[in-house]
């Protein structure tokens, strides 16, 4: 079934993703460093990353188009990134001379879980020029991340979200979700967006807002609190989804986990691409789940599969 329709994903609405692009440098850790240590760490790789970015590359090799609002600085990284961008064929509708892109340090420990440590750069410096470069199609969709949702220019962010209403922006608030103030989330949530969460993310958001915690209660109520869709993505148990006309578990991929970085940002690119090609929010979170599965079976968050390979991994599925 998934091979049937991936044959025929063509796209059917506009896609903006607004976030970020930066370096990340991928190391192996035997565990976390605890305070006044000195661990040794074994070098993976130097990537380009963000969320936004793993997204963007995400929806290309699947074929989709993307006005990508990456922005991009001058200096050592923001010079990497560039280059990088270039030779994927990816391009941003946001430059400035402001700063330098930013970092992150993601230590992978042995049983594939990771851990971030992030440096901001211009990547947050949002500002009311770089929004008037944006798109306003009435029926496109708009990817938001929760780093730029808990920085200093998300209010200026929603704001713009608030001000197209025709627009379905789908959100991957990740571990900042916490951090974001109950007031903005309000605000957010008002916007009816497509809420893309994790178990544990599902669970803080079910604790701040006195939701209960079982998954299927938990979208139910979800859904009669803020009249919007969620998704709870459960690893390898597949990924429950919420709407006002759809609700289920789309089924998971059996894969051998090797490092689970980018995963949650390939399976929004994976969602996105399917509603971008009109699809159920059954069938695109089933899309999801088989781009995710295919990129925690591989090293470093930049492997995500072409349409092509994905046809050939699940030709008969």
């Amino acid at each position: 079934m998934l091979a049937g329709k991936l044959a025929h994903l063509r796209q059917q609405r506009p896609v903006t993703v607004i976030g970020s692009a930066v370096i990340d440098v991928i190391a192996d850790a035997y565990a976390l460093p605890w305070r006044g240590c000195d661990i040794e760490l074994q070098q993976q790789s130097v990537n380009i990353g963000g969320c936004a970015l793993n997204v963007a590359v995400a929806l290309r090799r699947l074929g989709i188009s993307a006005c990508n609002a990456l922005p991009l600085g001058q200096g050592v990284w923001a010079d990497i990134v560039r280059h990088n961008l270039a030779r994927q064929g990816i391009e941003s509708v946001i430059e400035t001379d402001a700063g330098d892109n930013g970092w992150c340090l993601a230590l992978v420990e042995p049983d594939g879980e990771r851990t971030f440590m992030s440096f901001t750069g211009v990547e947050n410096a949002w500002c009311d020029d770089w929004l008037a470069r944006l798109p306003e199609a009435s029926d496109g969709l708009v990817y938001l991340s929760g780093y730029q949702l808990t920085a200093a220019c998300a209010p200026l962010l929603v704001g713009w979200l608030e001000s197209h209403p025709g627009m379905t922006a789908l959100i991957d608030f990740g571990p900042r979700i916490a951090d974001i103030s109950p007031a903005l989330f309000a605000r957010i949530m008002a916007c009816r967006p497509i809420v893309t969460l994790n178990r544990q993310e599902a669970e803080i958001v079910a604790e701040r807002e006195q939701l209960p915690a079982g998954t299927t209660a938990f979208g139910r109520a979800w859904l009669a609190r803020f009249a919007a869709p969620v998704i709870v993505r459960q690893d390898k148990d597949g990924a429950w989804y919420f709407s006002e006309h759809e609700e289920g578990l789309a089924a998971p991929f059996a894969t051998t986990v090797v490092d689970t970085i980018g995963a949650g940002d390939s399976h929004a690119g994976g969602v996105l691409a399917g509603l971008a090609a009109g699809w159920t929010l059954a069938d695109a979170v089933t899309l999801g789940n088989a781009v995710a599965s295919w990129v925690v079976s591989r090293r470093g968050g930049d492997c995500a599969p072409t349409r092509e390979e994905l046809l050939l991994a699940h030709e008969h599925v």
